[in-house]
């Protein structure tokens, strides 16, 4: 394979991984991935697969193989009679390579 068709792998820099999860998403769903080596994330709106993927690697140095993305839009909600609309978020399914765990229950 000659030079010109290889992809270099954009540079982020740490603060700016640190931005981009969230928070661990913990549901009896999101822990039944874990049977198949997946950790799901709350992640940024703006935050695209290779960002993802860059993030979780830098911040839990592990090896990802593959990385889902599901936006997830807001339930309308009522309280007595105002009507209120839940915010927004996106969700990311990472599936880590065979033999790295990530511990969700640990601080980083």
């Amino acid at each position: 394979m000659s030079d010109a068709k290889k992809t270099k792998k954009p540079a982020y820099a740490k603060e700016e991984l640190y931005g981009v999860i969230l928070a661990p998403v913990i549901t009896e769903k999101a822990t039944r991935g874990s049977e198949h080596n997946q950790v799901t994330f709350r992640v940024r709106n703006d935050a695209s697969k290779p960002l993802i993927k860059a993030a979780v690697e830098g911040l839990f140095n592990v090896k990802v193989s593959g990385v889902n993305t599901i936006n997830v839009q807001g339930k309308t909600k009522r309280f007595r009679n105002n009507l209120g609309q839940r915010s927004d978020f996106k969700k990311a399914i990472v599936t880590l390579a065979e033999g790295h765990t990530i511990d969700v229950t640990t601080g980083i």
